[in-house]
Formats: structure tokens, C-alpha cells, sequence
């Protein structure tokens, strides 16, 4: 039995910024160098799919594993909010990692959702 924590990295593939992958290979590289295995889906998930359904499988599977989801929130990546609701269902952990970047919204938003999951992950 493995004692390394796994953890599965939701954020965006198809439209990531450059900034936006600068800093997710530096958080990547700091959790590994701590012994934690991440799942780094433009890494880790096989992207060469013309329909999405196998993406959506290998990252079901791998959240299934995860012993924790960490998320990148870009609003504009629809595979997030789909990996989320994923993770949500199945009841992981949730931990955001660009929370200087999210702002609460005075109506029900997935950005609300995710502030308040990661408040429930610090506790």
C-alpha cells in the first residue's frame, strides 16, 4: 500500500496561458519534490481524443484515485467545471489553488462554490 498522497489537478488544457502554465508546472513540481504523485491532465491524460469521452473516463478514473483534487480555476474552461462536478460527487477534497485570483460574487457562482469547498479543505 502506497503512502504518497495523490492528488489530481483540475485546469484548463485546450486554452491554458503561458502564465497560467508557468504556474501550474511550479506548483506541480513543488508538491512532487514533497513526495505527493500528481495527476496533471495536459501531462498525464491522454489529450488525443476527437469526441472528449476518453478524456472524460481517464479523468474520472484518476480523481477516483485521488486522495485530493486541487484546482486551478479558469471560468473559461469547460472541463473544469466538468472535472469538478466529478470530484464534487464523489466527495474529494477540494483545495483552490489560485484563490488571490477568485472574488466572491453577490449570486450563486461556481467561484462561490469553489471559495466555500476550499474553506472546508482548511478546516
Amino acid at each position: 500500500m502506497s503512502l504518497e498522497k495523490r492528488v489530481f489537478l483540475i485546469c484548463p488544457v485546450r486554452n491554458i496561458t503561458g502564465d497560467e502554465q508557468k504556474f501550474l508546472h511550479g506548483y506541480i513540481a513543488d508538491l512532487e519534490s514533497r513526495g505527493y504523485k500528481v495527476h496533471y491532465p495536459p501531462r498525464d491524460t491522454n489529450q488525443n481524443d476527437s469526441v472528449g469521452m476518453n478524456i472524460c473516463a481517464e479523468n474520472r478514473d484518476a480523481i477516483r484515485n485521488a486522495d485530493e483534487v486541487h484546482v486551478y480555476w479558469n471560468a473559461g474552461s469547460s472541463g473544469s467545471g466538468f472535472d469538478l462536478g466529478m470530484a464534487f460527487m464523489l466527495g474529494k477534497p477540494i483545495k483552490l489553488i489560485n484563490k488571490d485570483k477568485i472574488s466572491a460574487t453577490p449570486h450563486k457562482s461556481f467561484e462561490n462554490v469553489l471559495l466555500a469547498l476550499d474553506a472546508l479543505y482548511r478546516l
